[in-house]
């Protein structure tokens, strides 16, 4: 469906239309996924901070600072999501050896297990884009890409 359609307005250009539509499908799709995510207890930050983590190679677990870093939104208040991951036993806090004020975070076993068991709910985010072929993701993955490379400045 257009655009104009979803909205219910006129837009002042081609690219003011493209901006509401990106943001639009953006909004449409980050609420698809937390549908999934409901089924699990996770917040969309909470499941990224899982992921982050599962992907890490290393037994000494990682900073907020770190998290932070790897975060899909960078507005999340990452000590706030990982106490709620501790206090599911999603994740453990280790103190740092190299600096006591900081602590280390690590999945727990129990963790894991919830992403394995969300292997389902991945694959069906696969599908949020599945009316484009491989081209056409390619296509988007590289418009996407230039769109976060220009720089708006104050």
């Amino acid at each position: 469906m257009k655009i104009e359609n979803e909205v219910k307005g006129h837009f002042r250009n081609e690219y003011h239309r493209g901006y509401i539509n990106l943001i639009y499908t953006v909004k449409t799709l980050s609420y698809n996924f937390l549908q999934l995510l409901k089924k699990y207890g996770l917040s969309e930050a909470q499941y990224n901070i899982l992921r982050v983590l599962r992907s890490k190679h290393s037994d000494k677990g990682a900073s907020i600072a770190f998290l932070k870093d790897r975060m899909l939104d960078k507005s999340s208040d990452v000590s706030r999501v990982v106490d709620r991951l501790y206090e599911k036993s999603y994740v453990n806090r280790k103190e740092n050896p190299a600096d006591r004020r900081q602590k280390m975070i690590e999945i727990t076993k129990k963790g894991s297990d919830l992403l394995a068991e969300m292997y389902d709910c991945e694959k069906k985010v696969d599908t949020l884009l599945s009316n484009l072929n491989k081209k056409e993701v390619s296509e988007l993955n590289r418009i996407l890409d230039k769109i976060r490379s220009q720089e708006i400045k104050p």
